[in-house]
């Protein structure tokens, strides 16, 4: 044998003794009680009432709920019966009622069954949005639903399969337009 064969046998020997230990080891699975406490609430409120507010002081959002179960070790908070006000620039507020909501830990809720989103602001042209699921981020106050969705303002109520929008900006675009219903005052 030469000395490249020696060299390389050599080095395959040295990497194979130093990853045995490794390979022989038994993999670590979490413990039957870890997994199935994953699935237990770290905590619970019912008829819950919290107001988060922004570096300025300002507020941001509040949030109504019969009950909210929190799953830390999941990263999820369950809502039932949210009541969830999002503030605009701490004024122009829109509230938002569901069935369910879950919040998750990037600041994502989705909002599941008899989803209603509702302007306060009379002023504004978008009055109401419903549909059966919708997804809001909450930093930077974007929406979007893959589901149908019912938009009603003033004088016309318009249907779409799926939406987009901002509530900062009152920017939305329709996935799926279906239909336009308008009946302007006399």
């Amino acid at each position: 044998m030469n000395r490249i064969t020696i060299s390389i046998a050599l080095l395959f020997i040295l990497v194979l003794a130093l990853n045995l230990p490794s390979w022989m080891a038994d993999e670590q699975v979490a413990p039957k009680e870890q997994a199935e406490a994953a699935w237990q609430p770290n905590y619970q409120a019912t008829t819950m009432l919290s107001t988060l507010y922004d570096e300025e002081g300002k507020i941001n959002h509040q949030v109504f709920a019969r009950t909210m179960e929190h799953f830390e070790l999941l990263g999820f908070t369950l809502f039932k019966q949210p009541q969830y006000t999002i503030f605009v620039n701490a004024q122009k507020p829109w509230r938002v009622e569901a069935a369910e909501g879950t919040l998750y830990e990037d600041n994502r809720i989705q909002f599941e069954t008899d989803v209603e989103i509702t302007s306060v602001d009379q002023q504004g042209f978008v009055q109401t949005i419903r549909t059966n699921f919708i997804e809001v981020d909450l930093t930077d106050k974007t929406l979007f639903s893959d589901q149908a969705v019912e938009i009603t303002g003033q004088n016309y109520v318009i249907n779409s399969n799926g939406l987009t929008g901002n509530l900062e900006t009152l920017k939305y675009e329709l996935i799926d337009h279906v239909q336009t219903v308008y009946q302007p005052l006399p």
